[in-house]
């Protein structure tokens, strides 16, 4: 897996995979994923896109791959936008087709807006604008990570996350490639994460979007969704019936296929 320096002692992961022609200049997909997660939570993406793409998809800090953090990591939302761009210039990509679930979602708006030369085009799966909501949960979250470990937080907290139709087998793998994200880096991210909020900043998006959401999300009502998607000049709004609000997990073949046909139609 590659690997590239973004900071003293820290480096991010990613993965690519590209079926393509090799006679041809194919565009990149990126791929960032969401909390307690890495790039194998797009891991049903990958066919549905890479013949058609170059298909990367990042470890964020501190997951998967990438350098675990120290509990004390200053986390700042602003960096994780910085490492996004960072991997856009270390591809030589230029422009990407940028897709996130859950905060990757979050963080692929922001960099759409804050940088929108290179942004073609941008695909939220289930991130939510903002995040500020959380604050009620992420200390609970914390203390069982501290008194029974990752795995256990994650198994209590999936089926809101994945919904009540997803299979046992494949909550099981869920569970356990989110189970193995460092403690230390989830104590410091958790801190972070009500801080997250890109309402103000969806206006100066430029990209053709789509957002897909479920009918129930717990990280937003489909009339919230539809209260910041609306303000992207020429959005488009896709909701899915499910109780998940991880939609590209609990829907991953009719999520590609949206994804697919949106960056390539």
């Amino acid at each position: 897996m590659p690997h590239f320096e973004v900071s003293a002692g820290a480096t991010l992961a990613y993965s690519v995979d590209d079926f393509t022609d090799g006679w041809t200049t194919p565009p990149t997909v990126l791929l960032l994923h969401g909390l307690a997660e890495s790039g194998e939570a797009f891991r049903a993406f990958v066919p549905a896109l890479a013949r058609q793409a170059r298909v990367v998809r990042l470890d964020l800090r501190g997951y998967g791959g990438s350098t675990p953090m120290p509990a004390d990591h200053p986390w700042r939302f602003d960096q994780l936008v910085a490492d996004v761009v960072a991997l856009i210039g270390h591809l030589g990509a230029g422009r990407v087709l940028l897709a996130g679930g859950k905060i990757g979602g979050t963080i692929a708006m922001a960099v759409a807006a804050r940088h929108p030369e290179l942004v073609e085009k941008l695909a939220v799966l289930g991130g939510p604008a903002s995040l500020t909501n959380m604050a009620g949960r992420t200390p609970g979250w914390r203390a069982q990570i501290a008194a029974e470990g990752v795995p256990a937080w994650v198994a209590a907290s999936n089926e809101g996350r994945m919904g009540t139709r997803m299979s046992p087998e494949a909550l099981a793998w869920w569970t356990a490639m989110m189970g193995r994200t460092a403690a230390s880096t989830l104590e410091g991210f958790l801190q972070m994460v009500p801080s997250v909020d890109v309402t103000a900043e969806v206006d100066r998006i430029q990209a053709p979007t789509l957002v897909v959401t479920t009918t129930g999300s717990g990280l937003g009502s489909v009339d919230e969704v539809k209260a910041w998607q609306e303000r992207i000049a020429g959005s488009r709004l896709v909701v899915v019936e499910n109780d998940s609000y991880h939609v590209a997990a609990s829907d991953p073949e009719a999520t590609a296929a949206l994804v697919r046909d949106f960056f390539f139609g």
